[in-house]
């Protein structure tokens, strides 16, 4: 089995999370690599960068963008916990978790859009702010 993406490990993250406690998020990689059965050497695949397993970079994308639409919290440094917006969607029993499903959260965006709308709002300032200085000759 290849390794999954990032969209597919989202319900089984936020089902690993369901009993509210702090979990570390190497228990959370440990546990889905149990649950989906991979081989150790589908678990050891790098990215092309050569820094990183394919596996826990997938979960780390998973937990991001769960973390962005208010599903999950870091309550410290390499934990994750379920919100209680997570244990309503798990009550509703979706049969996916994906980015569509998150874009239903006004945060998601917000998570996602500010760096770019900031940015170039940030930038048309200080163009704004060159033009209005004096011309050094």
């Amino acid at each position: 089995m290849p390794v999954p993406d990032y969209q597919s490990l989202m319900l089984p993250l936020l089902r690993f999370a369901a009993d509210g406690q702090e979990h570390t998020s190497r228990e959370a990689v440990d546990m889905l690599a149990t649950e989906l059965q991979l081989t150790a050497s589908e678990r050891n695949e790098l990215l092309p960068s050569g820094q990183q397993e394919v596996f826990n970079n997938r979960i780390g994308w998973a937990k991001s963008y769960l973390k962005k639409a208010g599903l999950l919290t870091y309550p410290r440094r390499g934990t994750l916990q379920i919100t209680s917006r997570g244990q309503q969607i798990l009550a509703e029993n979706p049969p996916r978790i994906d980015v569509k499903l998150l874009k239903q959260f006004p945060e998601f965006f917000d998570a996602r859009e500010p760096s770019v709308n900031d940015n170039a709002g940030e930038q048309a300032e200080s163009v704004s702010a060159l033009r209005a200085c004096p011309q050094i000759t």
